[in-house]
């Protein structure tokens, strides 16, 4: 009889405790995204889209229905402006296949697939140069968004080398040993590609691919000399590698690293779009708020990079 009195008086107390609790979730405002870089000896390019509802389609029709024509895209280094062309994959320029496909990060064979539209310029004038700083202006329906980014010095590797991992003779990581320098705010970017000869007769990749979390900063490591590694992103969408190999570099493979510098708004956007990727889908992960530096109310980011770039034969 005491366990029931107990009982019942526990769910009077916590009955009388609850309280109806409303949310009120802001609903969907479309939003313009820019998504623009610029980088040493390259010419800038710059995709304009709509932001998506959470709950929208996200098969590949949905996505490059998304993309903006008809924008006023112009893009200033201090002395020179220049208006960039609207240009599209699927009738792009004789001769300027493979410069596209290092721009839109897609070989040149499947370029012609999509209708993929971007603004760029193939005037050397306004191409990236170290030491310069980069405004950007979108002007669109009525709007316009701007911003800045610098392109700084880049930072070479001190040395690229590859060993096997300890649990094999034949599949190891790439390694690098980088001085960092004391006297400034260093961030970088880590890309490779694959260059091994397949069995066509071509070199197995012909565009950069970022490692899963391919930024870093000199937070911790101001000024120090030091051996970091990164994993081989590519080997993840080999079907015929056994899924102990994949993230490994195997022996006699030969890459190419793209060691880019950064400012620090660019790393930090970086950063946390990484982050926020890494953690997608985990109901327990901090909530992350993607920072831009583009005014006037877009999302996006316009990033200047300086890449050095380093061949590293596995043996």
């Amino acid at each position: 009889m005491k366990i029931l009195v107990l009982i019942s008086s526990l769910f009077f107390i916590f009955s009388s405790c609850t309280k109806e609790v409303k949310i009120d979730i802001p609903g969907y405002q479309e939003k313009i995204v820019i998504d623009g870089s610029i980088q040493t000896g390259q010419p800038p390019i710059v995709l304009i889209s709509t932001s998506k509802d959470i709950y929208s389609a996200t098969d590949l029709s949905a996505y490059l229905s998304g993309f903006i024509s008809g924008a006023i895209v112009t893009v200033n280094n201090g002395i020179t402006s220049v208006q960039l062309d609207e240009i599209c994959t699927d009738n792009l320029p004789p001769g300027t296949e493979q410069i596209a496909a290092n721009l839109f990060g897609i070989p040149v064979e499947d370029l012609v697939k999509y209708h993929l539209c971007a603004y760029t310029s193939f005037n050397p004038a306004i191409w990236g140069e170290i030491g310069k700083t980069y405004s950007l202006s979108v002007k669109y329906n009525g709007q316009e968004f701007t911003s800045t980014t610098t392109i700084n010095q880049p930072t070479t590797l001190d040395s690229v080398y590859w060993k096997p991992d300890d649990k094999y003779l034949d599949y190891g990581f790439s390694w690098a040993k980088l001085s960092d320098n004391p006297s400034s705010y260093d961030a970088y970017l880590w890309e490779v590609k694959q260059i091994n000869i397949g069995q066509d007769g071509k070199p197995m990749n012909s565009t950069f691919t970022k490692t899963f979390m391919p930024v870093f900063d000199d937070e911790f490591i101001n000024g120090i000399t030091f051996d970091f590694y990164f994993e081989n992103p590519i080997s993840f969408n080999d079907t015929s590698l056994p899924t102990e190999y994949k993230g490994f570099y195997h022996k006699g493979d030969s890459i190419v690293i793209k060691f880019s510098k950064m400012d620090k708004v660019v790393y930090n956007y970086m950063e946390k779009k990484y982050a926020q990727l890494q953690t997608q889908g985990n109901p327990f992960a901090t909530p992350i708020n993607i920072p831009s530096n583009i005014s006037g109310g877009a999302l996006g980011l316009w990033a200047g990079y300086s890449p050095s770039y380093d061949t590293l034969f596995c043996n």
